[in-house]
């Protein structure tokens, strides 16, 4: 139940922030999804009929190795970037709702957990800016 006092002060109960969060996660899926989707048709229609040879793997090295090279090669129609895109955005939609999250515990001034959420992102950017594996 709401407390009227949160209300007036215009604050979010616990479980509107979690309603926002749960849209959030569903919308980040859907359009990472759906990028997904119009990527790989395109590698089909484009690459489909292509025969493939299965008795040699040879790894190839991809031109998409940062969010800005993926992006600028989804901008332009390629589509294996397009499919890359896709996964990228994937990826930031737990991202995001940790930065939303940081934003809901700030708007209530609960200190203790915009510490360890603001170190979560901080942990979750570094590994995926700057980590290598």
């Amino acid at each position: 139940m709401t407390d009227p006092r949160d209300v007036k002060r215009g604050r979010w109960s616990d479980h509107e922030v979690e309603q926002v969060i749960g849209r959030l996660l569903q919308l980040g899926v859907l359009i990472a999804t759906a990028v997904v989707i119009v990527g790989a048709a395109g590698v089909l229609l484009h690459h489909g009929s292509t025969p493939v040879d299965f008795r040699v793997f040879a790894g190839e090295s991809s031109p998409w190795r940062s969010v800005g090279a993926v992006t600028s090669g989804a901008l332009h129609g390629s589509f294996p970037a397009i499919v890359q895109l896709g996964l990228v955005l994937l990826i930031a939609t737990p991202v995001a709702r940790v930065a939303l999250t940081l934003g809901a515990f700030l708007a209530q001034k609960d200190r203790l957990y915009v510490a360890l959420t603001a170190l979560v992102l901080a942990l979750l950017l570094y590994g995926l800016i700057w980590g290598r594996a």
